[in-house]
């Protein structure tokens, strides 16, 4: 992780597939741009040519970096699979870039994963007793091998074996010769949907990539759904036992564009939602309201409706950062948070401050930009997070810090407010986040809550020093700092 983006956990992958479109890699790479968001460290396309032969195309890096017009050209076919990646699981290298490609029984075998597979450790150490090789550090891989030792009869039967045999989170995109298969776990923990464009189906993690390409929304993948795709005919298979749904609530609250529409809901709206619960919540009179940028902005347009009091933008984020490294000791302490933000004087010299972010996950990001608001002039200070402490590491799909790094693990409210040296600070309660989506099924909150619902397989086979204590009927990392918080 980039240290200009330490504060932050990060989602590790976007995917998308085409089928029925001359010109699938171009949309491929137009739908991956959209979905940049969800990874930034590598891409890839690969496509199916009529002649059955696989073209494919990775690097390290942004997607406007790694494709241009000659590479597009090259990926030739009218079925395309594409995947950007922030590494949650395997090194962050191009061996570790998707979509992984194998050859498979005279056919290409292509596939793109989003989510992490619980038991991915457990198949490993089976897989190659057994004799399988394995070309990266991916857990999903896995699955590729899962397929190749299946003795199933038939091609649908050995993708139903294998994904019956993972636990976890996925939404997958498989592409096998020229048919897709597209596949969400029966807890439907990552977002997946459907989308036509004309006589082609387009698959991808969020609407924002249908809407780049002008493809109409079908509908969301189902949990436990698993789609066969074939020149642009979807064909329900039989699904995965049924879960309780537990759709990822870290979704809405950071991770998804705010122009998407996710679980049934507006990711604009449910944040904007989220502010409003907040200011009634943790009501402060205060002279204007701001949002840490990007993700927290339409919280604290939320925040400022509900308290009337006037939304500024009193903070302005370089969007030109990059991954560029410059070291922190070159300029002091809080030298990230200035190449990051750049504060509007006028809007906060002398003034009471009211600041909106969506979450607040180590701190240091935070307690840099509350002084440089301080060396700016403000008068006071008031924290406000639209979402509860973040109190355990996720293991579905979401890249954050070990417990013991997550600030809200182990400290009071008040601890935070001394060490962010802020005048007040406010999280909004579990009820007032899950009051908004209410309705709209069973989500996963396990990152606040401690409530895995999903089992650590891999982490139950780590020695019992290493091992978290149980919580509750289905989680695991209650600690006895938590006690009485």
């Amino acid at each position: 992780m980039s240290w200009l983006e330490d504060d932050k956990p990060r989602d590790e992958c976007g995917i998308v597939a085409v089928s029925g479109s001359r010109a699938a890699a171009e949309l491929a790479f137009l739908s991956l741009y959209a979905l940049q968001h969800r990874g930034q460290e590598s891409a890839g396309i690969v496509t199916v040519g009529d002649d059955g032969r696989p073209r494919a195309h990775k690097g390290m890096g942004l997607v406007a970096d790694i494709f241009d017009g000659e590479t597009l050209d090259m990926l030739e076919g009218s079925v395309a699979v594409g995947h950007v990646r922030y590494s949650t699981a395997g090194r962050s290298s191009l061996r570790n870039a998707q979509p992984i490609l194998v050859d498979y029984r005279e056919k290409p075998l292509a596939l793109a994963h989003n989510g992490n597979l619980t038991n991915a450790g457990e198949l490993r150490d089976r897989l190659s007793r057994e004799g399988a090789i394995f070309q990266t550090d991916s857990d999903s891989e896995a699955i590729i091998h899962l397929i190749a030792r299946s003795r199933r009869d038939d091609l649908d039967q050995r993708v139903d074996s294998a994904l019956s045999q993972v636990v976890g989170a996925f939404s997958l995109i498989l592409c096998i010769g020229d048919t897709i298969y597209a596949a969400r776990d029966s807890r439907g923990f990552r977002p997946l949907v459907l989308g036509r464009l004309g006589e082609a189906v387009v698959v991808a993690s969020e609407t924002c990539a249908l809407d780049l390409i002008g493809a109409a929304y079908v509908r969301d993948v189902r949990p436990g759904e698993v789609l066969k795709i074939r020149d642009g005919h979807v064909e329900e298979m039989r699904p995965l036992p049924p879960e309780e749904m537990s759709s990822c609530l870290f979704e809405l609250v950071y991770f998804a564009r705010p122009d998407s529409t996710m679980w049934g809901v507006s990711v604009d709206g449910a944040r904007r939602e989220f502010g409003r619960q907040l200011a009634r919540e943790h009501p402060v009179e205060g002279d204007c309201v701001f949002a840490v940028p990007d993700s927290s902005n339409s919280a604290a347009l939320g925040y400022a409706e509900e308290s009337a009091i006037p939304f500024e933008l009193a903070l302005i984020r370089n969007h030109y950062v990059g991954r560029t490294f410059i070291h922190p000791s070159q300029a002091g302490r809080d030298f990230k948070v200035r190449v990051k933000y750049n504060p509007v004087r006028e809007l906060i010299e002398g003034k009471r401050l009211i600041v909106v972010d969506d979450s607040l996950v180590r701190g240091t990001t935070s307690r840099g930009l509350v002084a440089l608001l301080r060396e700016n002039g403000a008068a006071e200070v008031h924290f406000r997070v639209a979402s509860p402490p973040v109190k355990f590491p996720c293991y579905y799909g979401i890249d954050m810090p070990t417990r013991e790094e997550l600030i809200g693990s182990s400290h009071t409210v008040e601890e935070i407010r001394k060490h962010l040296g802020v005048d007040s600070l406010g999280y909004l309660s579990m009820e007032g986040l899950h009051g908004v989506v209410k309705g709209r099924g069973t989500f996963c909150d396990a990152c606040w809550s401690g409530d895995y619902r999903a089992p650590l397989v891999d982490l139950e086979r780590e020695p019992a020093a290493r091992k978290p204590e149980p919580v509750g009927a289905r989680g695991w990392l209650e600690s006895k700092a938590d006690q009485g918080q």
